[in-house]
């Protein structure tokens, strides 16, 4: 029987039949029961509907570009107090039944208008959020929005999105004159803090949540990966990483590495089994070319790998893993040199939090922060709202809701290690008493984590670089089918050239040796521990 727990906002019961029925059901019935116009007067609490208006097909352009390719829909935009923008996209025919949210990135800012248009493509009513504040014109990691504001903090960090789903859910049953029979959410980088946050303070929001790629523990992750990355290449000048040296450092990364796995395809499996040393490269005294890397340069990398710590040797956050450095989709060049120095995205995104959120000073000089007592005035003042490293899920789990994280193991970004780190988490607060098998098996039931390989920031690397976890949940939320693998897919020029089972953590996809290995029926699902 598929599962369909009542919500604590939840109006209309509905009768357990099963989600094909159920879906047919609503789907066959007429979609506007409620004029879309009449939404403008619903009343929801500290705040107003601004606008429902219906939008015919292939018209709806929200940010004055090119129309979006969906249906047509029944538009609603509101704004919560103080200044939390939404948006509500209602499906005029063949609605699903179900209701979708969609995160974020970066400091947000903005409505994922995108994100929406592809879950109501799959018949969602869908809603989105800019997270309490307009993105200002300098770029998606400027938060001097933040300064003296605690409160658009707090809606950032986890307000905003919780109310989105709240009023979303009620503006889809107002319109279609019954309550959503689920309700998803999915969301990668700060998407996925939004939806590891959703199941720890939130956990009644949602029947079921992705996480991608999560920036969870989000005050840790910004010092001790943005900022630590930055001053790792940036503190002494002579440690600045050229992006012209990237393919240096991936050739030798892949020579020494890439077979590990049993096959050369440029792709690391599990990049904790490489031990590269980039010392191997150093350049010979009083010479600096393409062929090498200087002093500064091998030490740049190395406390990139290595992660940050604190004067105690306690880490602040883990490092990156090798591989993918020269990945399609932004790779090193984007997220740790820039095209020149103090232009990359780690660069950008430390210097804006710092100096607006957490310090609120506008001349705040990155080469000083102190890793224990600044770290710590971080954590007191913005972890609270930003921070979602809370290994209890028991709210979640109680209430029979699901979770799948995914990360890929070529995030230039946010390491994978931290999203290995907080599912250990998970599993030591569930089975503190009980030994590591019976706790994988209860977080298991309703948390699964997927490792992907090769696959960059939510997108690109030279690996797997689409999946569809959606899909995945669905069948686990409605049908009762648990995940234990996720298709990966390697597309190119819109062709999928290579396919891979994603198998749920602990597990790791082995090749058999003697199949295709570009195609997913080679491999199978093996438990190393």
């Amino acid at each position: 029987m598929p599962l369909n727990r009542p919500r604590r906002f939840a109006r209309i019961a509905v009768a357990p039949v099963s989600a094909f029925a159920l879906v047919a059901t609503l789907s066959a019935t007429p979609a506007s029961a409620a004029p879309c116009e009449s939404l403008a007067g619903l009343a929801l609490p500290a705040t107003t509907i601004t606008s429902a208006a219906t939008v015919a097909a292939g018209m709806l352009a929200p940010t004055g570009g090119e129309p979006l390719d969906m249906p047509a829909v029944c538009r609603v935009v509101g704004v919560s107090e103080p200044a939390v923008n939404f948006e509500v996209w209602l499906p005029l025919e063949d609605w699903n039944g179900k209701f979708h949210v969609s995160g974020n990135g970066g400091m947000a800012g903005v409505v994922s208008y995108g994100a929406m248009a592809s879950a109501v493509r799959r018949g969602y009513a869908a809603a989105s959020t800019d997270t309490g504040h307009v993105r200002p014109g300098t770029g998606g990691f400027d938060a001097s929005w933040a300064i003296g504001r605690p409160d658009l903090v707090a809606d950032f960090g986890h307000r905003s999105l919780h109310l989105t789903a709240t009023h979303g859910r009620t503006v889809t049953s107002a319109f279609y004159e019954r309550d959503p029979a689920y309700s998803y959410y999915v969301g990668c980088s700060k998407g996925g803090q939004q939806g590891l946050m959703e199941a720890q303070r939130y956990p009644d929001d949602f029947d079921g949540i992705v996480a991608g790629n999560p920036a969870n523990d989000w005050t840790r992750f910004y010092a001790g990966a943005h900022l630590w990355y930055a001053l790792a290449t940036l503190r002494n000048p002579e440690n600045y990483f050229p992006p012209s040296k990237i393919p240096l450092l991936a050739d030798a990364v892949n020579a020494a590495c890439d077979a590990l796995d049993g096959l050369e395809d440029g792709v690391l499996d599990d990049p904790r089994a490489c031990d590269f040393d980039p010392g191997t490269l150093a350049c010979p005294e009083g010479r600096d070319d393409e062929s090498c890397l200087t002093a500064g340069q091998v030490q740049a990398v190395r406390d990139i790998w290595a992660g940050s710590r604190n004067s105690a040797g306690e880490v602040v956050f883990p490092g990156l893993v090798p591989g993918g450095e020269n990945g399609p989709g932004g790779g090193w060049r984007a997220w740790v040199t820039g095209g020149e120095p103090f232009s990359s995205l780690h660069w950008l995104a430390a210097d804006g939090f710092f100096k607006y959120m957490v310090f609120e000073e506008p001349d705040w000089d990155f080469r000083a922060f102190d890793y224990d007592a600044d770290l710590e005035f971080a954590l007191e003042k913005v972890g609270p709202a930003l921070d979602a490293d809370d290994p209890d899920l028991s709210g979640l789990r109680d209430g029979g809701a699901k979770l799948i994280v995914y990360h890929g193991w070529s995030d230039p970004d946010i390491s994978p290690l931290g999203s290995i780190d907080y599912y250990e988490d998970v599993l030591a607060h569930e089975g503190a008493d009980r030994g590591r098998a019976a706790a994988l098996a209860a977080t298991r039931d309703y948390f699964r984590l997927f490792l992907v390989p090769g696959l960059g920031h939510c997108s690109g690397g030279p690996g797997y670089n689409r999946l569809d976890p959606l899909t995945a949940l669905e069948r686990w939320v409605e049908d009762g089918i648990a995940p234990d693998t996720i298709l990966g897919e390697r597309v190119e020029d819109g062709e999928v050239v290579r396919t891979r089972p994603v198998c749920a953590y602990p597990d790791i996809a082995v090749w058999d040796g003697a199949g295709d290995p570009d195609d997913a029926a080679s491999f199978a699902c093996r438990r190393e521990e």
